[in-house]
């Protein structure tokens, strides 16, 4: 265990070690329960009408000032009558009948009901007893809120009282600091950020009465609070998603709530930390040191609340922040197939949509870039379409009004910092992870290959399911075999540690990607499985005929061990007849393929069984063309 502990004190560095070594021990010794106490006199000193009449600026003043055109569809009207049913959709995939009364405490998959009088410190955020607590977290995000708010809004109703009642409803079921809704101040963010924009939309309701205010007003008070107190946590123990969401939250609401006694305070910090964490978290190329596009929508979903409500408030954020905003935008949309606004399913997934202002479905990026990118420069980045709503709640103008810019992607991306190459022509997207980590990864999936042929993800990543599951299925969709990659033995790329942490990080020795006369050519090599023997290096190149959907894939595992060498492709459903696979070995001998039985996780907290397709070989290398069907490559549309 001590070897164990010294490892992560290698991989993860000094100052997080001893920061989250002294932080579990007074968990333990339940020193948090002091800092965090149940009751307090904390208090705001507004009453509703001085905030109707001096409400600082946000994207809308109320329901009245909007001028966004009605969307009226019947997706919507479906969603937001379940909502009022106690049915709620979890992740953007699966609904579950939470039932009118839901006690916002009970997880609904496993049936384990948090003991509320039990503070947050003392509960475990992955425990196997409890089942995955994101299943309570989701409704308490109150993401769910934005449907009905879009109802209102396009079938000229009010729900109000609904969602006031909701809030109510939480903050007396959820005392201060007890529960398993303060466990994440990332989620305690989240929450208070929905329930600022249902207050402005419902700003002029009658349903918002002064003790209806000063509740909801208190409550978040209250809760900033906790945030700030624990901010350190997600800013040296996490430093990810949660210490942008954090940080962002801390200086919008010493923005849009002056008058609490610290907001000055929270906005100067909030701000600077947040300027910090973008320079830190965005690389110099624009790529993301979570290596997921779910956690990097994440970001560009945070920015645009950054830049639009800074802006409407006279204020403006580093030259640093917008340039890495900038370049972030355009790696995503490298990375994007063009067809169906998505990107691959690649990296860390758990659903992640703070705030959903459309129709698209959950994994179309558009409306979220496109959303950025006019927050930056003032134009849409697509054609007219559903996923124009987004900009038309955030800067009050209508569909035929937004100006547009496209901007233009090339046939090869290179990003070496990130460690992500891109290869594209009119009909496919071939996208490839060669990664040198300086930032702990979430997935053991170096030289991890995804194509994409007419919309269609042919080889494709398995996703990730849940954080907290059984011990087989987070090594199946975080390891390496969900991934389009090659395998020594049953070894995962990297070891696995504790929790979120792998031990031994896989690294690029060197990658490229350029443009030959006949075809496109990635070539990378990375040093992996370094705890099964300090000599293995894995050599990938790819080729893309540019002439037909054509790919060839030359692996090359270089080690000395006697395991075997195995290449994985995990496929789309229904591949047979679509394409074929032919892998043949250092002897040009062909590799009869086994097909086995893997999972999909398109979605979090939902998984399928899938095909995969493995070429073993005792040699070193092994050479495979795939070819898209001539009958099928006109048809699939």
């Amino acid at each position: 265990m001590i070897g164990v502990w010294f490892q992560i004190a290698k991989v993860m560095g000094l100052r997080y070690f001893l920061f989250r070594t002294k932080y579990e021990l007074e968990r333990k010794l339940g020193l948090l329960k002091f800092r965090y106490p149940a009751n307090t006199n904390s208090q705001t000193n507004v009453n509703l009408s001085d905030w109707r009449q001096g409400a600082a600026n946000f994207f809308f003043e109320d329901r009245n000032s909007i001028r966004l055109e009605s969307s009226v569809s019947g997706l919507l009207e479906s969603d937001a009558k379940d909502i009022f049913d106690g049915k709620l959709k979890f992740f953007e995939a699966e609904t579950i009948d939470l039932g009118r009364s839901y006690d916002w405490i009970t997880n609904p998959i496993s049936g384990y009901r948090y003991d509320i009088k039990k503070h947050w410190s003392e509960i475990e955020d992955i425990d196997s007893s409890s089942g995955d607590i994101k299943y309570v977290w989701e409704k308490s995000r109150f993401s769910y809120l934005y449907t009905v708010i879009r109802y209102d809004h396009a079938f000229k109703t009010d729900s109000s009282r609904f969602v006031f009642n909701e809030i109510i409803s939480w903050i007396d079921t959820n005392p201060l600091n007890y529960g398993p809704n303060y466990v994440s101040s990332q989620e305690i963010c989240l929450r208070i950020l929905n329930w600022t924009f249902a207050l402005y939309y419902y700003k002029n309701s009658e349903h918002l009465t002064d003790i209806v205010f000063f509740r909801i007003i208190s409550s978040i008070y209250n809760q900033l609070q906790h945030v700030y107190r624990n901010i350190n946590f997600s800013r040296i123990a996490v430093r990810n998603n949660h210490a942008l969401t954090e940080t962002l939250t801390m200086y919008l609401a010493g923005l849009l709530f002056p008058f609490f006694p610290e907001a000055k305070k929270w906005k100067l910090n909030g701000k600077k930390w947040f300027e910090e964490e973008i320079e830190y978290q965005i690389y110099p190329d624009g790529t993301y040191l979570q290596f997921s596009m779910n956690y990097h929508r994440v970001v560009v979903q945070l920015l645009t609340w950054a830049f639009v409500l800074s802006k409407a408030n006279g204020e403006k954020f580093s030259d640093t922040t917008y340039d890495r905003a900038r370049k972030t935008l355009m790696f995503l949309l490298e990375c994007q197939d063009t067809k169906t606004g998505r990107l691959p399913n690649y990296g860390a997934n758990d659903g992640s949509l703070f705030f959903k202002l459309n129709d698209c479905e959950y994994r179309d990026f558009r409306p979220q870039l496109s959303a950025l990118g006019f927050a930056l420069d003032g134009k849409a980045l697509y054609r007219e379409g559903p996923w124009d709503e987004d900009i038309m709640w955030y800067f009050g103008i209508t569909g035929p009004e937004i100006p547009r810019h496209f901007l233009e992607v090339g046939p090869i991306a290179q990003f070496d910092v990130g460690g992500f190459y891109v290869m594209r022509d009119e009909n496919s997207l071939t996208f490839i992870r060669c990664g040198n980590h300086k930032d702990r990864p979430s997935q053991a999936d170096n030289l991890h290959l995804d194509i994409w042929y007419k919309g269609n993800n042919i080889l494709r990543d398995s996703g990730s399911f849940s954080y907290n599951t059984s011990h087989d299925l987070i090594r199946c969709f975080a390891g390496t075999q969900s991934h389009n990659t090659v395998m020594l033995g049953n070894f995962d790329q990297m070891k696995k540690g504790p929790r979120f942490i792998w031990l031994g990080w896989s690294q690029a020795v060197f990658a490229q990607v350029r443009e030959l006369g006949d075809c496109f050519e990635f070539e990378g090599k990375i040093h992996a499985f370094k705890y099964v023997s300090k000599k293995v290096f894995h050599h990938r190149i790819i080729r893309k005929q540019k002439t037909k959907p054509q790919w060839e894939i030359i692996d090359i595992l270089e080690h000395d061990t006697q395991e075997a060498m195995h290449q994985r492709w995990n496929v789309i459903d229904d591949y047979n007849g679509l394409f074929t696979i032919i892998a043949v070995d250092e002897k040009d001998v062909v590799i009869e393929p086994e097909i086995r039985q893997g999972w999909y996780s398109e979605t979090y907290g939902l998984k399928k069984q899938s095909i995969q397709i493995v070429y073993s070989t005792q040699g070193k290398k092994i050479k495979t063309v795939i070819s898209i069907k001539d009958s099928i490559s006109g048809a699939l549309q």
